[in-house]
């Protein structure tokens, strides 16, 4: 039986090479530019700087994921997305360069979702740390340094290689962003592989947003209309839409002169953010002097990203899927196609539109840290037989695993990964994901 949702989704992994032969616009030289300058500013290794040099070609194409800045690179599919990234874009690349780009979520002032980290070290005892972020600001505007100290003595707590977590460390140190050393850490770890790490807030990548931002300016409700008009397409296909706009409300954020980031309702020829009104001249006028101030919501983030990269395919998890199947509508207000939406590795809920990823691309291949623990702690490989008094091998600890989980394997033998017991349920704000 075909899939309800792949009628809102027109592309999938099967029409990729297509999307990559077709023309793409984008704003190529200014793009590459600004990446070059905001990546060295980060300190980039050479094979990502010149991954975007490369996004200067005419014909260039980016494969695209993304995820929000979380502590210490955040979950364990945040390495899925970038390694799925990497490794479509070296299937790919030709005459013609396909560059992996991973998006920063540096708007999203949902602080409460990357305040928190949890290890599991080779013990399956879990280290925990939880930061006292300001709430509803962006990640982009929160310094890092505060945290440093907190975040180290997880690090020393943790145990590990030395030189593993020198590197991290080394990551952290500086006059960062709670943004920039989530991509600092990406850096440091995927960035020799060529991986170009994206912050639209940084100065440097900012301004290339603002053309597609005046156009949300100047029809502020015609995105949400077309989000609405797709939400109820979807229930009128039996579907549960992700996404729905009030009365009045727009696809804009702005972030005010408090730091906290407010949605933008749009009522009698006023803006209004909560606190005071706004022209569209205002609006103009902050995008002028600092344009990180005015930022999409979901409904328009993906598609402000395809503005300025040429984007032939989005990597995405269970909940992005979702939201960006309401979004055709949107890319037409701006005149894109949509790209090839790609479910994510790694087996966390169901609902797939796509098919199983090819096995150039699945995990096996890619030395990914194990489901149970997240992001750069997969970094730290046998960190538990290197920690005093712990001289368990890893080896012991997997056939340990491997032994308990068989019983598990024979009840299920024919069961897909994302209904097996040792695997986990989408979380509630899978979307994020």
């Amino acid at each position: 039986m075909a899939d309800p949702l792949r009628q809102f989704l027109p592309y999938g992994l099967e029409d990729l090479p297509a999307l990559l032969r077709a023309p793409r616009a984008a704003p190529r030289e200014a793009l590459s530019a600004g990446l070059v300058a905001y990546l060295k500013r980060l300190g980039a290794p050479s094979a990502s700087l010149e991954a975007a040099r490369r996004l200067a070609h005419p014909d260039s194409r980016a494969i695209v994921s993304g995820q929000q800045a979380g502590l210490l690179t955040g979950p364990a599919y945040t390495f899925y997305k970038a390694h799925a990234a990497l490794k479509l874009a070296q299937a790919h690349s030709g005459a013609a360069p396909v560059v992996p780009v991973f998006w920063v979520a540096s708007q999203d002032h949902d602080t409460e979702e990357i305040r928190t980290v949890e290890l599991l070290d080779f013990e399956e005892r879990v280290h925990r740390l939880a930061l006292e972020l300001p709430a509803a600001h962006p990640a982009g505007r929160i310094s890092f340094s505060p945290y440093f100290a907190q975040v180290c003595e997880l690090l020393r707590q943790f145990g590990g290689y030395p030189e593993v977590r020198e590197r991290i460390c080394k990551a952290l140190v500086g006059p960062w962003s709670y943004s920039e050393v989530f991509a600092r850490l990406l850096l440091e770890f995927l960035g020799p592989r060529g991986l170009v790490v994206f912050d639209p807030m940084a100065p440097e990548l900012a301004p290339l947003f603002i053309p597609a931002l005046e156009r949300e300016i100047a029809n502020p409700l015609a995105s949400s209309e077309a989000i609405n008009r797709s939400a109820l397409a979807m229930k009128q296909a039996g579907l549960e839409p992700a996404l729905g706009r009030g009365e009045g409300a727009t696809n804009l954020f702005l972030e005010g002169p408090d730091g906290i980031r407010r949605l933008l309702r749009f009522r009698k020829g006023y803006f209004e953010d909560g606190e005071r009104q706004y022209t569209e001249a205002d609006l103009r006028a902050i995008l002028g002097q600092d344009p990180a101030r005015i930022t999409p919501a979901a409904g328009l983030r993906p598609v402000l990203q395809d503005s300025v990269l040429p984007t032939a395919g989005f990597v995405v998890g269970p909940g992005e899927l979702r939201y960006v199947a309401e979004l055709g509508g949107v890319y037409q207000l701006h005149g894109l196609k949509p790209p090839a939406v790609i479910r994510r590795m790694g087996g966390y809920g169901a609902g797939a539109t796509h098919r199983a990823p090819p096995a150039k691309i699945r995990p096996r291949g890619l030395g990914l840290p194990g489901r149970s623990r997240g992001g750069l702690q997969g970094c730290f490989g046998p960190a538990g037989c290197k920690s005093a008094g712990h001289s368990r091998p890893p080896s012991a600890h997997q056939r340990r695993v491997r032994a308990d989980r068989a019983p598990a394997r024979r009840a299920h033998p024919a069961t897909p990964p994302s209904s097996r017991p040792d695997t986990y349920p989408a979380r509630a704000k899978a979307p994020r994901a």
